[in-house]
């Protein structure tokens, strides 16, 4: 079966075998097969699957994208040491001596990166997120996960999410210039907006300081006070 190598510059982190019929999930977040901690790869960044005719690699609709031999793909079949690039990590896909190579797929293609129609997209998308249906039709969740200051992660149910040094915040957060309520996190039907409340200390999005209100992105880091958080939606 193949290795797939997962590399960081020059040195290696691990090694990862691909077993026929498997399909391999590969993103930040930790149920993944392949996890690769680092803020530029999405929390389900793409897949591998083992198919009958070779190893396809999809994009997940990932938010950097994945490489292949440098060249972003939305899907390729992979072949012989080819290298996918993702965020700053690379993964070398290599067959063992003496081991059948799958060549067929791409075949009589020109370019083998496959631009795939809905339907196919879809289908492969839900062998490794099996609950894409159910998300599809519900609104997706706010998460605030902590980076710094704070451990886990935190639900954005509420209408209001209020953040501070008050007791009575939902989440609380350290600074001398920090206010009682520092900003809130509304939840809108256009989505989930932090909006800046009191304080000397002005709660920041990805390094800008926000002076009334912002519509949070996928991804977005909020640093108010003492904690860094990254918003992500489930």
């Amino acid at each position: 079966m193949p290795i797939l190598t997962l590399k960081f510059k020059d040195s290696n982190i691990g090694e990862y075998h691909i077993k026929e019929g498997q399909s391999l999930t590969i993103g930040r977040s930790d149920k993944n097969n392949i996890v690769i901690e680092n803020l530029a790869v999405s929390g389900r960044h793409a897949k591998i699957d083992a198919l009958e005719d070779g190893y396809l690699l999809t994009d997940l609709k990932s938010k950097n994208g994945s490489f292949v031999n440098e060249k972003q793909v939305t899907s390729h079949w992979l072949e012989n040491n080819d290298v996918i690039t993702i965020g700053k990590h690379t993964l070398v896909f290599a067959y063992k001596e003496g081991e059948k190579q799958f060549e067929s797929a791409a075949s009589g293609m020109m370019d083998k990166t496959m631009v795939m129609d809905t339907a196919a997209h879809r289908d492969l998308l839900a062998k490794s997120v099996p609950d894409m249906a159910a998300m599809e039709k519900k609104e997706p969740i706010g998460i605030l996960s902590f980076l710094s200051g704070g451990e886990g992660e935190i639900e954005l149910t509420k209408k209001l999410t209020k953040i501070g040094k008050d007791s009575s915040s939902d989440i609380k957060v350290g600074g001398m210039m920090v206010g009682k309520t520092a900003a809130t996190i509304s939840k809108r039907p256009q989505g989930y907006h932090l909006s800046y409340v009191e304080g000397m200390s002005k709660p920041k999005v990805n390094n800008e300081a926000v002076k009334e209100s912002v519509l949070l992105k996928e991804f977005d880091i909020i640093e108010i006070g003492s904690v860094k958080m990254e918003f992500i939606l489930k």
